[in-house]
């Protein structure tokens, strides 16, 4: 069986690059005399460069097959959990001044991982279930 994949929705590096790329182009249109303007703009720019870039170096946030998950920690580094060390899947989901949240929530113990529907390109309670069934198909 291959691994299932969830990945970054394409459409989310495009937004941060033109995010990115509007901050250069407010700055030079209309703060050029001021440099803190400047270097907020610049620095905001960089940001969002530097997060796009993150969206195109590892586009897959979560893998899984019968070993366990494989997922993306800090800025594109990998990190491998196999079943026995995660102790909990669940959807974490609030509610806060009219707007909801759900993430996925992965609970290994020392560590805790949260993937937003974004990250995941699918509804974390779809994931979350996909991973529960793979994780009783897996051998112990």
């Amino acid at each position: 069986m291959s691994p299932l994949q969830w990945r970054v929705k394409p459409v989310l590096p495009v937004t941060k690059l033109l995010g990115a790329v509007a901050l250069v182009v407010l700055v030079v249109a209309f703060g050029r005399d001021d440099p803190v303007q400047v270097v907020v703009a610049v620095t905001g720019a960089a940001g969002l460069g530097l997060w796009a870039v993150r969206d195109l170096i590892r586009p897959v946030r979560l893998s899984a097959d019968t070993g366990g998950v494989t997922l993306v920690v800090g800025f594109a580094a990998r990190r491998h959990l196999a079943w026995s060390q995660i102790e909990r899947i669940r959807v974490d989901r609030r509610s806060r001044r009219g707007i909801r949240s759900e993430f996925l929530e992965i609970d290994a113990g020392e560590s805790l991982h949260l993937f937003s529907v974004h990250e995941l390109g699918a509804e974390p309670e779809d994931v979350a279930q996909a991973l529960t069934e793979l994780r009783a198909g897996a051998p112990i």
